[in-house]
């Protein structure tokens, strides 16, 4: 498998992470975002969002949008499980895991930083911009997790902890105040002694600068 992936894109660290658990062997393609390499017409035509991660399989198929990659893994690898087999329970897990996936990165990501310098505001305000919904957003998570685990729902992580990680991330990046969440400080401590969730790093990746 090829994985399509930028260092610092917190979407490609949750996909790294997760081939990683389930034990997947993959090869990287670096996608310099910052650089526009994703705006390239060969690349346009693999991944018409114009964003990483994109997976081709071994046989070709083409798998673009983290969330609906890690469908496809749990899927395909369900060893080891990154949703618990009660039905409610995996409606709460993948509620958590959505506010961050859906709720916080989207409004956080390089192009909607791009266009807000574009209309006028600078890096201090984006800054600021991304702070807020990361707060929010971590605020609202905190209250959807279990309250006593090593990870987001239980003594192994799974996809809440595979969104959580990579968007702390971004917030020790920005400067975001995670004073109020010692709980989820912890919660990444436990992930990232993990090899795992330590191979995915952003500083660990080939195309790290």
């Amino acid at each position: 498998m090829k994985l399509y992936t930028y260092w610092r894109s917190t979407t490609s660290y949750r996909v790294r992470i997760a081939l990683n658990l389930k034990g997947v062997g993959y090869e990287t393609v670096a996608v310099n975002l910052a650089a526009g390499e994703q705006q390239t017409e060969a690349y346009a035509a693999l991944n018409p969002g114009l964003g990483v991660p994109t997976l081709v399989l071994e046989d070709g198929t083409v798998l673009t949008q983290s969330m609906a990659i890690l469908d496809w893994l749990e899927e395909t690898r369900p060893d080891p499980a990154l949703l618990p087999a009660d039905p409610v329970k995996r409606a709460e897990v993948r509620a958590a895991a959505l506010g961050i996936a859906t709720d916080v990165h989207p409004v956080n990501n390089l192009r909607v930083v791009q266009k807000l310098k574009e209309m006028g505001h600078d890096q201090e305000a984006a800054a600021a911009w991304m702070n807020d919904w990361m707060t929010r957003g971590f605020a609202a998570f905190s209250k959807l997790i279990a309250p006593d685990t090593a990870f987001c729902f239980g003594n192994a992580p799974g996809l809440a902890d595979l969104c959580l990680v990579p968007q702390l991330y971004n917030a020790h990046r920005w400067g975001c105040d995670l004073g109020p969440f010692d709980r989820l400080i912890e919660i990444e401590t436990h992930c990232l002694a993990l090899a795992a969730f330590d191979a995915a790093r952003p500083e660990n990746q080939p195309d790290a600068t």
